[in-house]
């Protein structure tokens, strides 16, 4: 399997948007208070030039299937970013990609400076919830930052 994993271009926008959207459509997760609805998912390219933020994109036979990144979340702990925007298309689920980013950002947030990074998800999300458990992530009890997505419930750290 031949994969490139590349910061997030203008092009990139509109098919990770569809990638966002139709994973969440796939798990009943399509509504207010998630990325569903946010209007940064329609433009993640402008949303990840702010300082300290990176969004990488991975590419399969030259088509965008998915990307994660990193941003600093008003309102988190010094030293904290927060893991952000984590899918994948359905094809290329299950083939280490999801890993593979999850690497690119923790090691991309270490140059940064970042000690900490925080993530939000919901438990019908447990396939990824898994994965970040096995990279390190641990649950917490309460959220930290302002994301704005309330309809997250589930809330994990890893130490960098």
């Amino acid at each position: 399997m031949e994969y490139t994993i590349r910061e997030i271009e203008p092009k990139d926008n509109l098919v990770l948007a569809q990638v966002i959207r139709k994973a969440l459509e796939e798990h009943g997760m399509n509504k207010p208070g998630t990325v569903y609805t946010d209007p940064t998912t329609d433009d993640l390219y402008a949303l990840f030039r702010a300082p300290k933020s990176v969004y990488f994109v991975v590419e399969m036979n030259d088509t965008v299937v998915g990307g994660c990144g990193i941003y600093p979340t008003d309102g988190l702990p010094d030293g904290c970013a927060e893991l952000v925007k984590l899918y994948l298309a359905s094809s290329s689920r299950g083939l280490g990609l999801g890993k593979k980013l999850l690497q690119t950002c923790a090691d991309a947030a270490k140059k940064m400076g970042y000690q900490k990074l925080y993530l939000e998800s919901m438990p019908e999300l447990n396939k990824a919830v898994g994965l970040y458990e096995s990279v390190g992530y641990k649950k917490i009890s309460a959220p930290l930052g302002n994301s704005g997505h309330f309809a997250c419930d589930l809330w994990m750290i890893k130490e960098l």
